[in-house]
């Protein structure tokens, strides 16, 4: 069973990352895998954010206040 990002969760893991690999400690190997990881947090977080801001686009149609509905993103 494949548990649902969380955008909190992993914009603290990706400020984590970033820490990490601007303290100069990581070598280059790890340097690679954290900025893999890194890239994969993003998608997610922009993933999750583009999803909010259809909802909040379908609940506030302007054009037809009453039309207002919850939104199920594809999965």
């Amino acid at each position: 069973m494949s548990k649902k990002p969380d955008f909190e969760k992993s914009i603290a893991e990706l400020e984590t990352l970033v820490e990490h690999m601007e303290s100069g400690e990581a070598d280059l190997d790890e340097s690679l895998k954290l900025f893999k990881r890194g890239i994969v947090l993003t998608r997610q977080c922009q993933q999750l954010l583009d999803q909010a801001q259809q909802t909040v686009e379908v609940l506030s149609n302007p054009d037809d206040p009453d039309s207002a509905e919850a939104f199920e993103p594809d999965e």
